[in-house]
């Protein structure tokens, strides 16, 4: 029975004889709708390392879901502790009031961030991490008395979600096309992407850093009394995985510590455990101003995001009256308690099973494996650093983004994999309790596909 057929038989009933508005009526998210509709690719629940459909088929997440279920899926104390929050409380408002576990996990992200981040502020995304980042930046230094400072610069092809703020900062063309109204002053660093120089490369590549030059003349063009902040990704993830070049990130952070430009890093992608750290602050070691996080802070079970704040930025908007708000921003769905509860229980199982040691240990077999692929048909690069990897495709002839796309239904469908394209790059991310023959098998199965599909 096809995936399809299954779940039409499953909804199919009195109340959903019409079957076609069944799918027809959800308008899905950065998805060809037409196309899918044509040929569902459904799943119905989810286990550890696998997804199922509604006819029970297995499907291997090579993903983690979206960049998010670091420890697996449905673990069962991750489960647990939300189903006992819905039972004990289910919302309590963020604005002058609190619950316990929104304090306990503001505390325990704390502890395990880079030295000088003892704050945190909650949101419901990666999208909205990005936008509070923005704004408590632009509000920061207002608050210190150099309003001028309003320049936002980030990089070509960076993803930071998909908001207003965030889409300006970024730097995919496809994500602002079809808008035409961004943030003001916003500005963008190149992107370090050189298939030239650096294809084939194993962790980060060794050209690049010279890129951050053009950090120096945009200050030199537009003053450092005038910029506020510098936002990148550590490694750029949705675009494609871009692993920074040696010693690049690290440039970057100079620049702007001479120039008095606060330094966002978006680890929505890089955070919990990623690259076998808490956060890629920690395995690059440099310690920026603001770190945005979501996806993996509960392993993708409720939605959430979250600030992490240095403390030199917090105390700047403390010197106001005891009972006047210092920062107006903030979303109803604030540090909820199911989302707390499920972050709680995945940062433990994350620890108790050693989660983020145990990616570190097997970055080095991943590296291998992605690039036992070089020379399969149309594979022109590949890329890896952690857990993460990236197979770049030749694209067609006139029909950019087909191959990938071709190769992302052929998988689900033929293989049983479930993969994530972006342009012509299959994008790799697994939960970080994949085994090595789960690693093999997911090799295999890309490979597989790859030499069938055109």
């Amino acid at each position: 029975m096809s995936v399809f057929s299954s779940f039409k038989k499953a909804f199919k009933s009195s109340e959903t004889a019409n079957f076609p508005n069944d799918l027809e009526s959800l308008w899905m998210p950065f998805s060809a709708n037409k196309d899918f509709k044509k040929k569902p690719r459904l799943i119905s629940k989810a286990k550890g390392m696998y997804y199922y459909t509604p006819s029970g088929e297995k499907i291997l997440d090579g993903v983690a879901g979206l960049w998010c279920c670091n420890a697996g899926h449905n673990r069962d104390p991750i489960v647990e502790a939300i189903k006992n929050q819905a039972g004990e409380l289910d919302f309590a408002p963020a604005f002058n009031m609190g619950h316990p576990k929104s304090f306990q996990l503001s505390s325990k992200l704390c502890q395990m961030a880079p030295e000088g981040f003892n704050h945190v502020f909650f949101g419901n995304s990666g999208s909205e991490a990005v936008e509070s980042a923005l704004k408590i930046a632009l509000s920061y230094w207002r608050e210190k008395g150099k309003e001028k400072k309003r320049i936002l610069i980030g990089r070509n092809r960076g993803y930071h979600g998909t908001n207003f703020g965030g889409v300006s900062v970024g730097g995919i063309e496809k994500n602002r096309s079809q808008f035409n109204k961004f943030l003001p002053e916003v500005y963008h660093l190149k992107d370090t992407h050189n298939l030239e120089k650096n294809a084939f490369s194993k962790g980060q590549p060794n050209w690049g850093e010279e890129l951050t030059n053009e950090l120096d003349q945009m200050i030199q063009n537009h003053g450092s009394d005038n910029i506020a902040a510098v936002i990148v990704e550590p490694v750029a993830g949705s675009t494609g995985v871009l692993i920074p070049p040696k010693n690049y990130l690290n440039k970057l952070k100079k620049i702007c510590v001479s120039n008095d430009i606060l330094l966002i890093f978006d680890e929505v992608i890089t955070g919990f455990g990623r690259l076998g750290k808490s956060f890629a602050s920690q395995y690059f070691d440099i310690t920026p101003d603001l770190i945005c996080l979501a996806k993996g802070i509960n392993s993708g079970t409720v939605p959430m995001g979250a600030v992490l704040v240095q403390d030199k930025i917090f105390e700047a908007f403390m010197n106001k009256d005891d009972k006047t708000i210092d920062l107006f921003h903030g979303y109803t769905y604030s540090a909820h308690p199911l989302a707390c509860a499920a972050s709680l229980a995945a940062l433990k199982l994350y620890e108790d099973e050693n989660l983020f040691e145990r990616a570190n240990e097997l970055s080095k077999y991943w590296e291998e494996a992605v690039h036992s692929l070089k020379g399969t048909r149309n594979v022109i690069d590949i890329r890896n650093l952690g857990l993460i990897g990236a197979i770049e495709l030749d694209p067609m002839d006139g029909k950019p983004t087909r191959r990938a796309y071709n190769v992302l239904c052929e998988a689900f469908e033929n293989q049983k994999t479930l993969l994530r394209v972006t342009g012509d790059i299959i994008a790799l991310s697994p939960p970080l309790i994949i085994e090595k023959n789960q690693i093999d098998q997911l090799i295999e199965n890309i490979k597989i596909t790859l030499q069938q599909t055109n």
